[in-house]
This record gives structure tokens, C-alpha cells and sequence, in this order.
């Protein structure tokens, strides 16, 4: 009892911060608190945004940068990334708001938390590499698209219409907009997404995210446009509160919190994965950060916070400011902490317009045109992937949309496995036979060699060109070369040697490996492919075995190749 105990305990101090982590925020503390100081002013009007369009408001957003970004840089497995709400989480919010509320979203939350730090405990953090690079971009594509198309109504100033479909919800919002429209908002939105994608373009170190939110909201006071700002925001976090927790509702909930945590550990690893290609010689702990990441969704709605992830854009800037440590990260968080005490009324007077012309530009980003054509231009298969993956982000939802890609590509990976499964006729050594006595052998034996799986995928195909054999007397299965064997190959090798045995054709093999020995005995093969009792190691011996065979039933003169060896 003792042992399984120890065990937890250690695995459970692999998941915490180590006095390395603490050693490390003490090595560059300046180039830490100024990359923190960089991504805090790119990350608050994300938080602000994302928090709008999650249903939440942009308190929501503010509180989920600050504590789930402390909490996961802290305990996280990366020591550069940078977490908090993301628009990927977001297009999973907002059904769930729609059909549970604020309620049922904070709920959720606490749900996800705790899978992702029963997933860190089974040691799930290495699965991440299975996920293939035409799912991963066809989920950002799909994700960028959606972010995009949630912010029509804010950046046409028209009220969000009713609905959790995207489509449905950005051409009701241009329907509204085309029948009464007011120019505010577009040239707000428009303006601000032009200044960040132009200015990030020419001058990328500039937070222009940051510099064209300020003067949005300087025109929009100075020039009374009307432009609907976000509205009052609390002057600090709420108190912790458990208050919004029904255990009535926790059944119901189990679908949409599974979908939550399975988007965070897929998006947070991602973004671990992609701060590890951008510098040299680090490399994150997958359950670390999914135990840490669990930590931060466990802990950010009880102060009112939405479901966080780790953040793909804020963590590249973490980086490419210099970010040597979690010091940066913690740092982000306590800037956007001293904002949400100190400047609330002030974050209150940006316009919707303005936060949605953010979130568009960072659609735009989002999208990186050189790798689509990549994957478009490497394989069929690549691009239809994608394109799948992509479509179904923006029909159906996030988690199908990856469950889907993954299907596809497990099923086109199988097809292209299966292709490798080849049946090939070999000729008969000669050995030290006459012409006269080969041809004679040759005439009532065929031998074949099976290279590849010999699996499920490829079984059928297999059967069909066994049992198409000729008129032979002796069919010699060359087995050395087959690379694995489930129950269904074994299956259908067992039926065909059955048909062939009923046409009269006796079927050895040889060269069977220890591991298809067992699958082949297991439903009955192995008896079948035994000819007196015997196993054949070598073809050699089975040409010998089918030889004496042909001799017995009188096909062959009993002194052919009497006393003579065949070579294989």
C-alpha cells in the first residue's frame, strides 16, 4: 500500500514548481519585467475583447488574464508561455452562454480544471504529438474565421442578434446593418484593424493593438461619436465565491466541460510547442502545463473568470521581446491586476468597435497564408485535411472539428499503410536441380512472398489475390518479410488457405516470426499452414516439405531430386 502511495507523492512533486523554476526568475529579472510590461499592453485589449465576445462582458476577460495567468505561469509546464482568454475558447463559450448562462460557463470551467489535472496525472501531455500539422492548421484557419465573424455586429454598431452560429449571427447582424446603417462603428473597427495589421507590418516591436484602442477611444470621447463603449467595470477582482455552483447541473454540463478541457489541452501544448521552435534548447513538460492549466481554470472562475488557454500570439510576443523566465508571465499579470484596481473607469470608455476591430485584425494574423499553401501544395490528403478541419470549426464546433480531422487523417493514413501490403510471386530457386527437374518442380509449385502489414486494412484485398492462384499443387507462403499481423489479417490468411485446401492446393509457409506465430495460432491458422506437424524456418525446407509431398501423392517420380538440397 505503501509503494502505490510513494508513487502518487512523487508523481505529484514532478507536476509542482521546482527550486530551478524559482532559480531561473532570478537570472534576467530586467528583460523579464520588460517583456511582461510588452505583452501586458498587447494582451489587455485581447482580455478586453475576448471577454466581450464570450458573453461574459470584459470584466470576465480582465479577471481571466490576471489569475489564470499567474496561476499558469506559475505552476505551467513552459517557461515562456503566456495564458489567459483566448478566441479559440471563446467560440466555445458562447453556447454554452446561450443555452446554460454565466452560471453554466463558470461551471464548465471548474469541470475542465479538474480533467486537465486528471490528465496531467495519467501522463496524457505526450499525446499532443499525434495531432497532425493539417488538423492544427485547419483548426486555426477555422478558428480564425469564426473570431472574425463574431465581431461583424459590434464592428457594424448593431446589437448581437439571437443565435450560437456564427453564420446565422453575422448575417442577421448585416441584415439589421443594411437597413439602417450607421458608418461609427465600421470606420472605428476599420481603422483600428488597419493601424494594427499596417503598423505590425512596418514597425512590429510597436504595440500598435494597444496605440489604436487609445486613439479609437481619444476620437470617439473627443468627437462624441456615437460609438457604445464597454460599459462600467468593477474597480478590482471579485471576492472568491463557490456561489454559482449548482450540483444539480453538473450532469448536463459533462459534454460541454469535456469540450472546454479537451480545447485547452490542445491549444495550451500547441502554444508551448510553438515557444519551444522559437528558441533553442528549451523544451516544456506537456503535463506540467496541462496540470497547470487546470490550476488556472480551476481557480479563475471562482473570481468571476472565463475557461483559459495558453495563448499562441501573447506567448510569440513573450519570446520575441527577450522572455527568459515565468518572471515575464507573472509580470503580465500583475500589470493587468494594477489595471483592473487602477484604471477601470478609464478601460470602460473603449468602444465595442474598437476592441472588435482588434480581434479582427487578429483573425487576420492568425492566419499564416505560407503555411496553408504548404500543406495544400504537400499532399491530397494534407489539403483535404485541412479543408475538413476548417469547415467544421465553422459549421460545427471546435472539438468535432478536431475529432474529425483526426478520423480523417487516422483513415488516410490506414489507406496509405495499407497500400505498402504487397503479394508477390517469386520464382523457385534452382538449387543444384537440372533444367528438366526445375521446370518440373516449378510446374506444381508457387511460391509467394507477402511483404508489409498484413492487417485489417489490407486483409481483404489480399484474400482476393491469394485465392485467384492457379492450378498448382503447392502453394509456399514466404512470411519473413511481413512487418505485423492483427487477428483480421490472421483471419482472413486462415480463409484463404481454407479455400485453397478445398481446391486441393496445399498451403505451407515459412519464415514465421515469433509474434505472428501467437495471432496466427490464435484463431486456428497455425495448424492449417503445418504440414506434418511440422514449422518451416527456411523456404528451403518448405520446397523440401511440398517436394515430398508431391512425391507421396505420385505427381512427381520418387527419385526426382533424390538426395539433392534446394537453396533459398
Amino acid at each position: 500500500m505503501s509503494v502505490p502511495l510513494n508513487q502518487a507523492a512523487a508523481r505529484l512533486t514532478a507536476l509542482l514548481p521546482s527550486r530551478a523554476d524559482l532559480a531561473a526568475m532570478g537570472r534576467s529579472p530586467r528583460r523579464d519585467l520588460l517583456a511582461g510590461l510588452t505583452v501586458a499592453i498587447v494582451a489587455l485589449p485581447l482580455a478586453l475583447g475576448f471577454g466581450v465576445s464570450s458573453g461574459l462582458g470584459a470584466e470576465a476577460g480582465l479577471a481571466t488574464a490576471v489569475v489564470a495567468g499567474a496561476l499558469a505561469a506559475l505552476f505551467g509546464g513552459s517557461d515562456l508561455q503566456v495564458s489567459g482568454p483566448t478566441g479559440a475558447m471563446t467560440v466555445v463559450l458562447v453556447p454554452i452562454v446561450g443555452e446554460y448562462g454565466t452560471t453554466g460557463v463558470l461551471t464548465v470551467g471548474l469541470m475542465a480544471g479538474v480533467m486537465l489535472m486528471a490528465l496531467a496525472v495519467l501522463r496524457a501531455g505526450s499525446c499532443m504529438r499525434y495531432v497532425p500539422a493539417p488538423v492544427v492548421e485547419g483548426f486555426t484557419l477555422g478558428i480564425a474565421c469564426v473570431i472574425g465573424l463574431q465581431q461583424v455586429p459590434h464592428a457594424l454598431g448593431v446589437p448581437a442578434p439571437d443565435g450560437d452560429r456564427v453564420l446565422v449571427v453575422a448575417w442577421r447582424a448585416a441584415a439589421e446593418f443594411a437597413g439602417n446603417p450607421d458608418w461609427t462603428a465600421v470606420g472605428l473597427a476599420v481603422s483600428v484593424a488597419v493601424i494594427m495589421l499596417v503598423g505590425a507590418r512596418l514597425w512590429p516591436t510597436v504595440p500598435f493593438s494597444l496605440v489604436a484602442v487609445v486613439a479609437a477611444t481619444v476620437v470617439a470621447q473627443v468627437a462624441d461619436l456615437d460609438a457604445a463603449p464597454i460599459g462600467d467595470l468593477p474597480s478590482g477582482l471579485p471576492a472568491p465565491s463557490l456561489g454559482f455552483l449548482d450540483p444539480g447541473a453538473l450532469g448536463s454540463l459533462l459534454a460541454p466541460a469535456v469540450a472546454v478541457a479537451a480545447l485547452a489541452a490542445l491549444e495550451s501544448l500547441l502554444s508551448a510547442s510553438v515557444a519551444d521552435g522559437m528558441t533553442v534548447g528549451r523544451r516544456h513538460d506537456p503535463d506540467r502545463e496541462l496540470f497547470g492549466q487546470g490550476l488556472a481554470n480551476l481557480a479563475a472562475p471562482l473570481f468571476g473568470g472565463v475557461p483559459a488557454t495558453g495563448a499562441i500570439a501573447r506567448t510569440a510576443v513573450n519570446v520575441r521581446t527577450g522572455a527568459g523566465s515565468r518572471l515575464a508571465a507573472l509580470t503580465h499579470a500583475a500589470i493587468l491586476a494594477v489595471i483592473v484596481f487602477a484604471a477601470a473607469p478609464l478601460v470602460a470608455r473603449i468602444p465595442l468597435a474598437a476592441l472588435a476591430g482588434v480581434l479582427l485584425a487578429t483573425a487576420v494574423r492568425m492566419v499564416e497564408v505560407g503555411s496553408l499553401r504548404a500543406m495544400a501544395r504537400a499532399t491530397r490528403s494534407d489539403a483535404l485535411i485541412l479543408v475538413l478541419t476548417a469547415v467544421a470549426t465553422l459549421a460545427l464546433d471546435l472539438v468535432y472539428a478536431v475529432i474529425i480531422g483526426l478520423a480523417v487523417a487516422g483513415a488516410l493514413a490506414l489507406r496509405a499503410v495499407a497500400k505498402q501490403a504487397r503479394l508477390d510471386r517469386v520464382p523457385l530457386d534452382r538449387g543444384d536441380h537440372s533444367a528438366e527437374e526445375h521446370a518440373l518442380l516449378a510446374e506444381h509449385i508457387v511460391a509467394y512472398r507477402i511483404d508489409g502489414p498484413l492487417f485489417f486494412a489490407a486483409a481483404h484485398r489480399f484474400l482476393l489475390e491469394l485465392t485467384e492462384v492457379a492450378d498448382v499443387r503447392v502453394v509456399i507462403l514466404r512470411m519473413s518479410r511481413v512487418s505485423t499481423m492483427d487477428a483480421t489479417g490472421a483471419l482472413v490468411l486462415k480463409d484463404a488457405v481454407e479455400r485453397l485446401t478445398r481446391r486441393g492446393i496445399l498451403v505451407l509457409a515459412s519464415g514465421i516470426r515469433p509474434g505472428q506465430r501467437r495471432v496466427l495460432d490464435s484463431v486456428g491458422a497455425l495448424e492449417l499452414l503445418r504440414h506434418d506437424g511440422r514449422e518451416y524456418a527456411s523456404t528451403p525446407e518448405a520446397i523440401r516439405a511440398a517436394r515430398h509431398h508431391l512425391e507421396t501423392a505420385g505427381i512427381l517420380p520418387a527419385d526426382t531430386g533424390q538426395g539433392r538440397t534446394v537453396r533459398g
